[in-house]
């Protein structure tokens, strides 16, 4: 059975630091998929070239049957794969409408201006910001700037949704609702792919989990088998006894 994305053997290196490492993984339709490590492990080194924003040096990435290595990332988005980022990029002089709008103008569909603003506030209701569709990007708070981002990325309509640590810097409260969001959005059918340092909940929201270190792939497997994995413990959670409290709502 092919893979949603399939990622093979790809490295990338910038002058004498190899960022990532011959890393090789698959997503399937409908999967949530974790990716966690270590600052400077790689993680976002390696959405960058999943999506397009860096050549990979060595390697292949086939997204739904077709070879997009080393595509632009507009091509790869009209394609059915979108991105958040981790500092967040509202476009602050504009709507939060607009912003999502954009989103749909630029995506799978490339839809014109008129069904595009349409579908922005169909996605602005999904993800609970309707009530904020004519306010400026700029006088949100950081959670709604967040929540901003998923919702121009899922207003391009992907099959795939990459999520760059959408959950940093949130309150508890805050978090929640993302976290639902986050299920919601894959119960719709759209697979995701998630850098998270929150770890009760990426070990709670993701099927699978991968473990990077140093730009190698260091452990690959279910929530539970990861956070018992003592190369993983060693390299990353520290302490066998974080792993065991990661896992009680598992």
């Amino acid at each position: 059975m092919s893979h949603l994305l399939e990622v093979k053997g790809v490295s990338k290196r910038f002058g004498g630091l190899k960022a990532v490492s011959d890393v090789t993984f698959d997503i399937d339709e409908g999967e949530i998929l974790g990716l966690i490590g270590p600052n400077g492990a790689g993680k976002t080194t390696l959405f960058n070239v999943v999506n397009g924003v860096y050549k990979a040096d060595k390697g292949s990435i086939v997204f739904h049957g077709d070879d997009i290595t080393g595509g632009p990332p507009n091509r790869v988005v009209r394609r059915g794969l979108a991105r958040t980022h981790q500092i967040v990029k509202p476009l602050n002089n504009m709507s939060v409408l607009d912003n999502v709008t954009v989103g749909a103008c630029f995506g799978r569909d490339a839809m014109s201006l008129l069904r595009a603003r349409a579908a922005a506030m169909e996605v602005l209701k999904q993800v609970g910001m309707a009530d904020r569709a004519q306010s400026q990007a700029s006088s949100l708070t950081i959670a709604g700037k967040k929540r901003l981002e998923v919702a121009r990325a899922l207003a391009a309509n992907p099959k795939l949704l990459l999520l760059d640590e959408v959950l940093a810097g949130l309150t508890p409260t805050e978090v929640t609702q993302m976290i639902a969001t986050i299920r919601a959005i894959r119960d719709r059918g759209v697979a995701v792919f998630m850098i998270e340092h929150v770890m009760q909940a990426i070990m709670n929201l993701s099927d699978r989990i991968i473990v990077m270190n140093l730009g190698q792939k260091l452990a690959e497997g279910t929530p539970k088998e990861v956070a018992q994995d003592p190369h993983v413990i060693e390299a990353y959670l520290g302490d066998p006894e974080i792993a065991d409290k990661l896992m009680e709502k598992n």
